[in-house]
């Protein structure tokens, strides 16, 4: 099933990029006119063929917090004063000699200030949080199962990893560790970052759009002609995604993810649907709604403004380079060795 999968990929793989290359010019003409023109009005924001245009490179960054803090609890916004104390502790924090203090803190991370992006925004919305349901900002609680499901893996975390997203610490095999740090996906969602590699390139064409994360360089390809899901036996580690147009914004319904998902606890039964809105020229509106019944005990959903950056998107060389899995793996054979 998993070769099925695989193939599936390379065969569209030559096709879709062709497609890509050849919009690509269309698609920087377009967002020069939008750009010039500054034009607040997305009915203005169009591709050659007519669509609402989302393409473009998408930053991703902000310090808005997934959850609403116990600080700002019963408020769904921040005052300019808040946010600006708020921008500014985040650029203090940032500084190599901020962290300098904390040595343990500046070990554990392994960067120099070279190779963070950090962010140090809030939303421009100014809300306390990007959840935005609940009215609360919190993720619902989850259910009994799923309660039973975060025990066992806590019990199991501290020596052996799911090979999930979430990995554990353990150092016996690389199946130990998530398959984020193996460089094989990030999975979805790709909600914000506070951190660096965020950002997002949206390429379209009249019947498809691709999504390039640049994190893990993954590539979402969405058919916008009303092909079906696919079957329920097929299952990936990045789901099924499906758009279609509704007025200016484009809904994209993902589904049939694998087993090894797991996004705050969900299970291979997540449904997530996305909105995409382009609201003015430098600004994509991005509502995303998770539905997993075995996990939540409601559906809840997050909004965030994308802005739009410069670009380009470099390629995340993932493996090249990196001496992390060896240096774990042979630093838990010399452990083994001393027990």
């Amino acid at each position: 099933m998993k070769n099925r999968v695989v193939m599936s990929a390379a065969v569209l793989g030559p096709t879709m990029l062709m497609t890509w290359l050849a919009a690509g010019p269309a698609a920087g003409q377009v967002a020069s006119e939008v750009s010039r023109t500054g034009s607040a009005d997305p009915a203005t924001v169009r591709t050659p063929w007519g669509q609402p245009n989302l393409q473009g490179i998408w930053d991703l960054h902000t310090i808005t917090r997934l959850e609403r803090s116990d600080e700002f609890a019963g408020r769904e916004f921040l005052t300019p004063e808040e946010a600006s104390a708020l921008e500014q502790r985040a650029r203090l924090e940032t500084t190599d000699e901020a962290r300098q203090e904390d040595v343990d803190q500046d070990l554990g991370q392994a960067y120099n200030d070279f190779w963070w992006d950090r962010a140090t925004t809030v939303v421009p919305t100014l809300r306390t949080s990007l959840i935005v349901d609940p009215p609360d900002g919190k993720v619902p609680p989850l259910t009994p199962d799923a309660q039973a499901r975060a025990a066992v893996e806590q019990d199991h975390r501290p020596l052996r990893a799911t090979g999930g997203f979430q990995g554990g610490r353990g150092a016996d095999s690389w199946f130990d560790r998530s398959l984020w740090e193996r460089c094989i996906t990030q999975g979805l969602p790709r909600i914000s970052s506070r951190a660096y590699n965020a950002n997002l390139k949206i390429v379209q064409t009249p019947d498809h759009i691709a999504l390039l994360h640049e994190q893990i360089h993954e590539v979402r390809i969405i058919p916008l002609d009303g092909t079906p899901h696919l079957t329920p036996g097929i299952r990936q580690y990045m789901g099924d995604s499906r758009g279609h147009w509704e007025g200016e914004t484009l809904v994209v319904a993902t589904t049939n993810f694998g087993e090894q998902t797991n996004f705050r606890g969900s299970t291979s039964g997540l449904r997530m649907v996305e909105r995409f809105t382009r609201i003015d020229a430098d600004t994509l509106q991005y509502r995303v709604t998770f539905d997993d019944p075995t996990t939540w005990t409601r559906p809840w959903t997050v909004e965030i403004p994308w802005k739009a950056a410069e670009g380009p998107i470099f390629e995340y060389a993932c493996h090249e380079g990196n001496h992390g899995m060896t240096g774990t793996l042979s630093g838990g054979r010399a452990e083994d060795e001393h027990r």
